[in-house]
């Protein structure tokens, strides 16, 4: 019999917390995302992640360590080599990446590549540097007014991203483009995990706006996933946020778009509301793209506390037979050097009601864990041996 009928995974994106040990092969050793923004608010008010026993993981300041019979709280290691959003949630599905994804953050993208994806367009290409989306748009979107030229730029990410203003370059001919680019960037020296339209209306730099337009051209996983296993024997699998897009689909049976953390929550507090047996897979990006990778330790701050109040609404929506799965994909301490994602460990908190064995347990040295205890759940088998992962057994007790 299944124990819990709803698995509810939310993914904090990019809320480390603490060092991996090969984190200096990386350039982040000593990096700790959520202690240090707690240092830098002077102390988080989080009394609902409190009251789960997220104190018991490290030094948080703001946070005290109570008893919680009904969660149990362990950081997870990362087997994968690499710190990427990709990585880190295939990772949670079960596959193990031996190969970082590519990235050209502090170079920009080679010459032959930029010329190729002229030669192919049609249109000259301006940018290619790692950048702000908005601010690029900023930058160069009045020069693309005068001239038609794409706008190419990347970030800390193993993606290339090109923003075009919708009233010069037309959406389906910027997914013409985004198109174009994913063949070429699948060869081996270019290889990378998304292509991204960024779409964008206004006349000048002073009224310039990103459009829900957006659209993501990601890699498939290499093999099926805990996802697929659950598809195939008809579970449900509701994505919201990017997962959709991080998976290319593959394993997914609905999806809904974001447009916040907080609009995330809302619709997976909606959810809560629906009869359905499976996962709803969440990914709460603001984050990541708003604070970490911006450098906005206080910001961040705000943003786990507006989540622990939401985390509140959630947690008195669920029922006995629901299991609800906090964690994170890597880190992004925002008081770290540079504008890259950081090699920590990540927070796992594990709930349900009829849990009543509450407690701190060992690190895992996978997140794929999560995945291979969720099928387990459901009584199914790993029918791909390449996927990783061992059950965690004490939510079964």
């Amino acid at each position: 019999m299944k124990k819990y009928k709803r698995v509810f995974l939310i993914v904090c994106d990019s809320l480390g917390i603490g060092e991996m040990p090969d984190a200096e092969r990386f350039g982040d050793k000593g990096s700790n995302t959520f202690v240090h923004i707690a240092n830098e608010c002077n102390g988080l008010n989080i009394p609902n992640l409190n009251a789960l026993g997220i104190a018991d993981l490290d030094d948080i300041k703001g946070t005290t360590k109570v008893k919680h019979p009904n969660s149990f709280v362990f950081k997870a290691r990362e087997a994968s080599n690499g710190k990427d959003t990709m990585t880190g949630h295939w990772e949670m599905m079960g596959i193990y990446t031996t190969k970082p994804f590519k990235t050209f953050t502090d170079t920009g993208f080679p010459k032959e590549l930029i010329e190729e994806l002229e030669n192919k367009t049609g249109h000259k290409i301006v940018g290619n540097c790692s950048a702000s989306g908005t601010k690029i748009i900023e930058d160069y979107g009045e020069h693309q007014i005068k001239t038609g030229d794409l706008i190419v730029y990347t970030s800390a990410d193993s993606v290339l991203q090109i923003a075009a203003n919708e009233a010069i370059i037309p959406l389906n001919d910027l997914y013409k483009y985004c198109e174009i680019a994913r063949e070429i960037c699948l060869r081996p020296e270019y290889l990378l995990g998304r292509i991204i339209a960024r779409p964008f209306i206004g006349t000048n730099k002073d009224n310039f706006k990103r459009t829900s337009n957006r659209h993501d051209y990601a890699l498939s996983p290499f093999s099926k996933t805990y996802m697929d296993i659950l598809k195939e024997n008809n579970y449900e699998v509701s994505c919201i946020g990017k997962i959709n897009d991080i998976f290319n689909g593959q394993g997914v049976t609905t999806t809904q778009r974001t447009i916040s953390n907080e609009d995330g929550m809302v619709k997976t507090i909606y959810e809560t509301k629906r009869k359905f047996e499976g996962l709803c897979f969440v990914n709460l990006v603001e984050f990541d793209s708003e604070y970490g990778h911006r450098r906005k330790p206080k910001e961040y701050g705000q943003a786990i506390e507006e989540f622990d109040h939401q985390l509140g609404q959630l947690l008195t929506s669920l029922n006995d037979d629901d299991l609800l799965i906090i964690t994170a994909d890597h880190g992004n301490d925002p008081t770290w050097k540079g504008s890259d994602h950081t090699r920590e460990k990540v927070p796992t908190i594990i709930y349900s009601p009829s849990i009543t064995t509450g407690r701190k347990l060992d690190e895992t040295t996978s997140f794929a864990d999560l995945g291979r205890t969720i099928i387990e759940n459901f009584n199914l088998e790993k029918t791909n041996e390449e996927l990783i992962g061992e059950v965690i057994k004490p939510i079964f007790e």
